[in-house]
């Protein structure tokens, strides 16, 4: 069996905006200077302690848990309200269907967010049925650690050199490297291209509406 594993934010939806606005919301909560949305998509696909970590000044640190509390209630409201979405990227629902179908290859997700941020993305868009194996920043450490993608391949039954890491941040790069796997990245979420392939990134994708036919043969080579 073959083993594709996706990052969520940055690479199947684009949640830019909501990301961004629940951090500002946050922060101007607690009366903090407010990260620049640079800062912010920087730290897209670390969990979330580790990403406000690295938001906060030193002195600010030991408010962390509150901070990323107050992000987690802030990203729920806005869920709610239409006027913030998640969409996916376009060609995204008809490249994981197509891939769901093709004999012999399994498909997951690794992800920083949380197991029921991503439950409500994969409901939302009808997509739950299509993934065999599911692991979030819940249970395991942060990205680049390859916790995640390890536990990925040993739930799929397969092995490293048989599994293909998609993800738009430095940090899903380094997992893969880490984990051992192959690792594409993606130019249309929140890394540059540049920092993808010097982070180790095998090839990196410019469209989404591409990343169908890339897929299809890198899957040839892992034969």
């Amino acid at each position: 069996m073959k083993l594709v594993v996706f990052d969520c934010d940055g690479t199947l939806v684009d949640s830019q905006h909501m990301i961004v606005a629940a951090m500002e919301q946050a922060f101007a909560g607690f009366g903090l200077p407010t990260p620049s949305r640079s800062d912010i998509l920087s730290v897209v696909g670390l969990s979330l302690d580790q990403a406000v970590r690295r938001l906060v000044a030193p002195a600010d640190e030991t408010g962390i848990p509150a901070l990323a509390e107050a992000y987690k209630n802030a990203f729920g409201q806005l869920r709610r309200d239409q006027a913030h979405q998640e969409p996916l990227y376009p060609g995204i629902r008809e490249t994981l269907r197509e891939l769901a179908n093709e004999p012999g290859v399994l498909l997951g997700v690794a992800t920083g967010k949380s197991r029921r941020g991503l439950a409500a993305v994969l409901e939302r868009e009808g997509l739950t049925d299509l993934f065999m194996t599911l692991q979030t920043a819940d249970t395991h450490p942060s990205k680049p650690h390859p916790a995640m993608l390890l536990a990925a391949i040993a739930e799929a039954g397969t092995d490293a050199h048989r599994t293909l890491m998609i993800g738009d941040t430095t940090y899903d790069m380094g997992m893969a490297r880490d984990a051992g796997t192959r690792a594409i990245g993606v130019a249309w979420g929140y890394h540059p291209a540049a920092e993808l392939e010097a982070a180790g990134a095998h090839r990196v994708l410019a469209d989404s509406l591409t990343l169908a036919q890339a897929l299809r043969d890198e899957l040839q080579e892992l034969d």
